[in-house]
């Protein structure tokens, strides 16, 4: 338990240093130094001579670049992604009366459900669970979503460039269709382990408490079901994924396009 506690205590130092970490920079630079009008001016003079690999926001990323911005919005996702996951979870596992329900079986499973709705949900679980219980599996959450999300438009990135033709600079609508399916399908591969783990801890707020911490819940889970577990709704979520974010890549580069062509006219 103390391991467990050591390893969160960790993660959430990290984590908030990391987030704290550019603004701190920036407090240092104008306090050693005069060069600047104002704390605006210090982040977009840090910003253009040192971020920017090429010098101006026209050059390429890196793959590095790419996974690391990927990794990034995949911490930024999971904080407000949490509460309504947790939501859409609990009411989709509603196949079993309230606990509180004395009637028969018979007059049908969900005769008196837990939650009436998602904002009957979320006040329940509020007034239940606190506002920690919102946030109940988000370490699982971390774990899938930081590095698959970075892997997830790496993937894109890899794909889009071999598809597209040489002499041009973009694909075709098909060759990111392909690209976005195939990057969705390498997304769910590999999170699927954790998105598993993080489903059963989200649902455990709604009954007795099975697991203390995401560590338990992996090795409890695989004590009772073996190395199978890890991989159930594999492939449902390859079969969803595919045209999903296939579609979703095709409607942002197009959407993208649009937009930089009416900014060029204006």
């Amino acid at each position: 338990m103390h391991l467990i506690d050591f390893l969160a205590g960790w993660f959430a130092g990290g984590l908030a240093t990391a987030v704290g970490y550019p603004l701190d920079t920036i407090k240092v630079r104008i306090q050693t130094q005069n060069m600047y009008s104002s704390v605006w001016h210090c982040i977009r003079s840090t910003y253009q001579r040192e971020k920017l690999r090429h010098g101006n926001s026209d050059g390429k990323p890196s793959r590095l670049d790419v996974f690391i911005a990927g990794c990034a919005a995949g911490t930024a996702e999971a904080v407000v992604f949490a509460p309504i996951d947790l939501i859409k979870i609990r009411q989709q596992n509603q196949t079993h009366p309230h606990q509180s329900y004395q009637g028969p079986l018979s007059h049908g499973l969900l005769s008196n459900p837990k939650y009436r709705g998602p904002i009957h949900c979320l006040i329940t679980v509020l007034k239940e669970e606190g506002i920690c219980g919102l946030y109940r599996g988000i370490t699982a959450l971390w774990l899938r979503d930081i590095p698959c999300f970075g892997l997830y438009f790496v993937t894109y990135s890899v794909f889009t460039e071999w598809l597209t033709p040489q002499g041009q600079h973009k694909p075709d609508w098909s060759a990111m269709l392909l690209a976005g399916g195939c990057s969705g399908m390498t997304y769910w591969i590999l999170a699927t382990p954790m998105d598993v783990m993080k489903s059963r801890m989200q649902m455990d707020g709604m009954g007795q408490q099975r697991y203390s911490g995401v560590l338990n819940c992996i090795t409890e889970s695989f004590r009772q079901e073996g190395m199978r577990v890890f991989f159930k709704g594999l492939s449902l979520n390859c079969v969803r994924a595919f045209p999903v974010n296939g579609l979703t890549f095709v409607i942002y580069e197009t959407v993208l396009a649009f937009l930089k062509k009416i900014n060029l006219k204006d």
